[in-house]
């Protein structure tokens, strides 16, 4: 029987070869004209000395402020309708959407009842109206994924982005410091809607600026709780002689 032979077998040094040609090819980046006098640990140094002699803008903040991005995610304002209704509906998708948690909406039912059966009017197109909302700013983290959920363009976010306090409590902002200030033509709500429209008609458009027929049920509704108000005055004063 014969034994097998352990010689080992030389390796071939094709592979070496074909190594030191690739290395050979590879072309080697040229220095720059920093590193053609320093070593390269040196020359990293040249970004800071540069940036040393650059010269700096000092903003005056707050006695000059810088005019914001069109798209800048300030703080969120709850819109209307040119007559004045609120496009928020109550449908509180902006609070699911909400990653923070930010946001409390509590819808409420429109009430069309009249004045004289006890009732309280209509505040968006819609069959129901965001009776409570709330941002706490303590959460917000500007991400405008409210903006995307919100159905009716309801919620959008302003340029205003001094929100800075020393009360918790104060970055807590409600609906009366979030709803949108009434332009000319508006009319503070409750009020009806424009007769002849209906819901879908407000966000086609078709809604202007308050009637003459909405003016008259809001100055109707007012003097109705002045009279009330009176009557309670007097209520009170007869029951508590002096």
């Amino acid at each position: 029987m014969s034994v097998a032979d352990t010689t080992p077998v030389p390796h071939s040094d094709a592979g070496k070869g074909l190594s030191q040609e690739r290395a050979a090819a590879t072309p080697t980046p040229e220095a720059g004209p920093v590193g053609e006098h320093f070593p390269a640990s040196i020359a990293g140094f040249g970004v800071t000395f540069e940036t040393i002699f650059r010269k700096i803008y000092t903003e005056e903040y707050p006695e000059e402020k810088r005019p914001t991005a069109e798209r800048y995610h300030g703080r969120h304002q709850l819109n209307r309708h040119p007559d004045g209704l609120e496009k928020c509906v109550g449908c509180e998708l902006c609070a699911w959407a909400c990653p923070a948690d930010a946001i409390l909406v509590e819808g409420a039912d429109n009430d069309d009842t009249p004045l004289e059966a006890g009732g309280t009017g209509r505040f968006s197109p819609g069959e129901r109206y965001g009776r409570v909302y709330q941002i706490n700013y303590l959460r917000c983290i500007f991400c405008g994924l409210c903006i995307e959920a919100c159905p009716t363009r309801a919620l959008t976010m302003t340029n205003f982005y001094e929100l800075a306090d020393n009360n918790r409590a104060a970055l807590i902002f409600t609906k009366d410091q979030l709803l949108a200030p009434l332009q000319e033509g508006m009319l503070a709500p409750p009020h009806p809607m424009v007769e002849g429209l209906e819901e879908r008609d407000y966000y086609q458009g078709k809604a202007n600026a308050a009637t003459t027929a909405q003016r008259e049920w809001v100055a109707e509704r007012e003097a109705a709780e002045h009279a009330a108000d009176l009557a309670a005055d007097a209520a009170a004063e007869g029951g508590n002689p002096k």
